[in-house]
């Protein structure tokens, strides 16, 4: 029988990540995206354990109940500082796995570049390589659903998010996930974001490339230049064939930019939240790829 869920704090990086956590074994780190939560993993956590591993999922920095930035900072190189700090604070080592969704994902690729050694495979789902970003922008169909991270960095973007208890978050996983009935996950995303200051974090991850002229380039310099790398570790790329975020006709490719060994598996019937919206196949199909 698979131990309970553990809930706790867990320092790292100069800040108190609130974690998700079960089992024993190898660190099998899981990181969630926007907007969302680390209970996005609540489906995969107790698969993990029973597969042998510690699974754990921290709330990403600025989502509560994991405190905002003391640096400020939210580019996808304080991430990828993240999660090493997080991998070393749970005592990880070299068998550890790493999975990411959406933000996560990019964390995940980025973190696998930086420090390959501390991890021997990894899971993606939602977000290609960065290697497909200009594809991405250069389509204009594909532009039209990139309509948020523009909002994103207008003044007042945390208003329009944060209105009527936040339908706008509603919408995003109504159009990203299409069909999938999200109000549990729904009730999770939004106790993060509900004190103004978790959701000005959450929002500044778009807008944090604008911020690198105060300093935090330099301190994330390494890290930053990772994400740009192909992470040398073999990668599973999962991604919604209905997925209203990003179309999946523009990564059915996105092999080439990963490692040798990887795999990209386009999955029917599912959209963004692909890991919630068929959780025992996703499920089953990460826990075989981590444990090989």
């Amino acid at each position: 029988m698979t131990a309970a869920m553990r809930v706790g704090t867990v320092r790292a990086n100069g800040i108190d990540f609130g974690v998700l956590e079960m089992g024993v074994g190898p660190l099998a780190l899981c990181l969630h995206g926007f907007p969302d939560s680390a209970h996005t993993w609540r489906h995969l956590l107790p698969r993990l354990a029973s597969g042998g591993f510690r699974a754990v999922a921290p709330f990403m920095r600025g989502y509560a109940p994991t405190g905002v930035a003391p640096d400020g900072c939210y580019h996808l190189g304080a991430l990828v500082a993240d999660a090493i700090a997080l991998h070393e604070a749970m005592g990880g080592d070299g068998d550890a796995v790493l999975v990411g969704h959406d933000w996560g994902a990019e964390t995940t690729y980025g973190a696998a570049s930086f420090a390959p050694e501390r991890w021997r495979r990894i899971v993606t789902l939602g977000v290609p390589p960065a290697a497909l970003d200009e594809r991405l922008f250069a389509d204009y169909d594909q532009l039209k659903r990139f309509f948020y991270m523009f909002l994103m960095k207008t003044p007042a973007a945390a208003s329009i998010v944060a209105a009527h208890d936040m339908k706008f978050v509603e919408k995003l996983w109504a159009d990203w996930s299409p069909g999938y009935d999200g109000r549990e996950d729904l009730r999770y995303a939004k106790r993060c974001l509900r004190d103004r200051r978790n959701l000005s974090a959450a929002l500044a991850y778009y807008t944090s490339e604008l911020d690198l002229e105060d300093g935090h380039v330099e301190r994330y310099q390494a890290e930053r230049v990772a994400i740009t790398k192909v992470a040398p570790r073999p990668t599973l790329y999962l991604h919604g064939e209905r997925d209203g975020s990003i179309d999946a006709t523009l990564v059915r490719d996105a092999a080439r930019h990963l490692a040798t060994g990887s795999t990209v598996e386009i999955v029917s019937r599912a959209g963004h939240f692909l890991h919630l919206e068929r959780p025992d196949e996703i499920n089953e199909r990460i826990l075989t790829w981590v444990s090989a």
